[in-house]
């Protein structure tokens, strides 16, 4: 490990794994400096697989000093880099300052509780959760059945606010998908204000703005005419035991825009899924091709996904943001036949 030598680009790219942030490159010197920016007393990771082994150094084959489940929340207290040059993600986080966890199964996450809204001041409320995660109860009560579990960064449309018997406050959650609804505790979501779904880069005319998508880099590089603006590790298509899922090469367009989609298809037992809340999706085929936020992992840099383009939240946010069309604040999703324009190579 190498906590204070200066970053090379490769290592750079490398850091996209982090999940906290897109890239661009003239920042950071050093891993202190990204420390010191990221990794503050608040930060804390959740565990995305059955379960994660704590290693006494950034190495697997390293002693394991504790093992933990599935959502359990741990303090992130650094950042470091292994000494394995061959791996795709090297990005490693300090848990409690005693030993390191793989960066790609911990979603960076923080625990931000929001003052609720009495009354909401449209139908359609954008909401994002704000803490590690949150049981979606099929009535506004805590002894209610669970339904799904919200995850930090996920989005929800509001369109109530429910008091239980206690004065405890609850939004009211309307689920695209399955056309149900669900309630989570108010102050586990902050509604999203509008000056978070603007255009971003309204001064450059649309056509120049474009998108390529690295396959063999696993990168995601946005352009301005021929500068580039933004750049994040994705994790594209991938082969599972039910079948191959290859992200399609080729010109694209985003199209179809939609800040949250509940996302499902398949047996669950069998690589199937069921994710609600998928924040930030910008479809560039038919077929439900899309870039979107990702809480179920942070191994960006390698193909797993079922073929879309899978980016951290906050990349996701901002492609969705700088892309065409446009979506309204209050409109859950915009399908026209124009959009900024994608090109997936190899």
């Amino acid at each position: 490990m190498n906590g204070s030598a200066s970053i090379s680009r490769r290592d750079f790219l490398k850091l996209g794994g982090v999940g906290l942030f897109g890239l661009f490159l003239p920042r950071f010197k050093s891993m202190a400096d990204i420390a010191n920016v990221f990794i503050t007393p608040s930060q804390q990771g959740r565990v995305t697989d059955a379960t994660i082994k704590i290693h006494k150094s950034p190495s697997f084959d390293d002693e394991i000093i504790n093992i933990y489940w599935r959502d359990i929340v741990l303090p992130l207290t650094g950042i470091a880099i292994s000494d394995d040059p061959s791996a795709y993600n090297r990005v490693w986080y300090q848990v409690n300052g005693v030993g390191y966890a793989y960066s790609g199964s911990i979603q960076p996450v923080k625990t931000m509780l929001n003052d609720p809204v009495v009354q909401l001041p449209k139908i359609n409320n954008l909401a994002e959760v704000t803490v590690p995660f949150t049981d979606a109860r099929a009535y506004p009560n805590k002894s209610a059945e669970a339904r799904y579990r919200f995850y930090y960064e996920t989005t929800h449309w509001v369109d109530e606010v429910v008091a239980d018997h206690e004065r405890n406050l609850w939004y009211r959650v309307n689920d695209d998908k399955f056309e149900t609804f669900q309630y989570v505790p108010a102050n586990h979501m902050r509604l999203i204000p509008e000056g978070e779904l603007s255009l971003l880069s309204p001064e450059v005319p649309a056509e120049l703005k474009r998108i390529e998508v690295h396959l063999n880099q696993q990168l995601v590089i946005a352009y301005e005419a021929d500068r580039p603006v933004y750049m994040t590790r994705a994790s594209t298509g991938g082969s599972f035991n039910n079948g191959i899922f290859a992200t399609p090469s080729g010109r694209h367009i985003t199209f179809h825009k939609r800040p949250s989609a509940h996302m499902a298809a398949g047996n669950l037992a069998s690589n199937g899924f069921d994710l609600p809340g998928v924040p930030w999706v910008s479809y560039i085929t038919e077929s439900g091709v899309a870039f979107h936020g990702t809480f179920w992992h942070n191994d960006f840099g390698s193909p797993r996904s079922h073929g879309c383009i899978n980016v951290s939240c906050q990349a996701a946010k901002w492609l969705y943001r700088w892309t065409q069309p446009v979506v309204p604040p209050d409109v859950k999703y915009r399908f026209l036949d124009y959009g900024t324009r994608v090109d997936v190579v190899e």
